[in-house]
């Protein structure tokens, strides 16, 4: 577990290990989510990462009689 402090402005600095482990860069968005009395930082992928992640996909379905 890091320790981080919040400056007079509330800003933080997330530690080098875990912007490099989740591969965080400078300008990308997190949402931040308040669950109990934590609080989470979900870093927001860009949405062209997520391109050709379904590449390869069996689209061979069964299709249901009434659409048939």
């Amino acid at each position: 577990m890091t320790t981080v402090i919040i400056s007079p402005k509330y800003q933080i600095v997330i530690p080098k290990i875990i912007r490099e482990r989740l591969n965080l860069k400078p300008g990308q968005k997190l949402q931040i989510i308040n669950v109990g009395d934590k609080i989470e930082f979900v870093p927001i992928q860009d949405i062209k990462q997520a391109r050709g992640f379904l590449k390869g996909i069996d689209t061979n379905i069964k299709r249901e009689s009434d659409r048939e």
